[in-house]
């Protein structure tokens, strides 16, 4: 095609780049390096490697050559995408158990991810995961999931069961864990969320309520991701329900918290 279009004469076609190779060495430093991150994206991981890479050798978990660091700390994110792709797995999936609000929803206001371009910290996505194994009847644990979306700082909570007053209870909870004030909420249009309580709370404490449009999840992409590196990676798909199971998960979420906050890349 170069040729073709180019028919001067006397020109010629540019030299083709090659690939890099990067060898079983540097693949098997980089499947560690993921695997000790909790196997976050790569575009997360990429930053993050010199710190990691540093911190693994330190403890002697890594023995690398000059060369085989070089290549590692060089690699770009679409490369290390490329390379994890072996390591990933097609895991489970959970089962959706949203219902569909009421006709208050006609009153909020519909954002999708294309409007996000806040800068400021405070613009939350919410959303609720069910924790009921393989069979949405009966009851059974839910945790609702915060994030962020200027800086991912995320919190999750655990529901006894589905209710707008647990709900509204959760939000309660959330506001004096984030470290900075909650200015607007963006969920789904599961009646746990679209309900008088919460509208009215929202409307007194003057937090920006929003919504996605339904059955979309992209429109909440950024607490979607988190539900799956942070309560389905961890939690994981299994049934949880009674008071014994909420004490745990309280427990477990309130150190998560600050391994994912603190000690992750955003």
């Amino acid at each position: 095609m170069w040729l073709l279009n180019h028919a001067q004469e006397g020109q010629h076609p540019p030299e083709l780049q090659h690939p890099r190779h990067y060898g079983p060495d540097v693949q098997h430093a980089l499947f560690l390096v993921w695997h000790a991150a909790n196997c976050i994206c790569a575009k997360r991981l990429i930053p993050y490697l010199p710190t990691l890479v540093e911190a693994l050798e330190r403890h002697e978990h890594l023995h690398l050559t000059e060369e085989c660091r070089s290549q590692l700390l060089s690699m770009s994110a679409a490369t290390a995408d490329r390379l994890l792709r072996s390591q990933r797995k097609g895991g489970q999936r959970g089962l959706s158990t949203t219902r569909a609000g009421t006709l208050l929803k006609q009153q909020i206001p519909i954002r999708t991810f294309e409007d996000w371009n806040e800068t400021r910290p405070g613009f939350l996505e919410a959303d609720l995961v069910a924790h009921c194994g393989a069979d949405i009847e009966g009851g059974y644990l839910y945790t609702l999931t915060l994030t962020d979306v200027a800086t991912g700082w995320t919190e999750c909570l655990p529901l006894l069961h589905r209710s707008q007053e647990a709900v509204l209870a959760a939000l309660q909870r959330a506001r004096t864990l984030f470290p900075f004030p909650i200015l607007g909420i963006d969920t789904d249009n599961g009646g746990e969320f679209i309900n008088d309580t919460v509208i009215a709370y929202c409307e007194q404490e003057q937090i920006t309520f929003t919504r996605g449009r339904p059955h979309l999840k992209n429109d909440q992409c950024f607490v979607e991701q988190k539900n799956g590196a942070m309560v389905r990676q961890v939690v994981g798909y299994d049934r949880f329900f009674g008071e014994h199971a909420y004490r745990q998960l309280t427990e477990l979420y309130r150190a998560l918290r600050l391994y994912v906050n603190a000690f992750n890349p955003p």
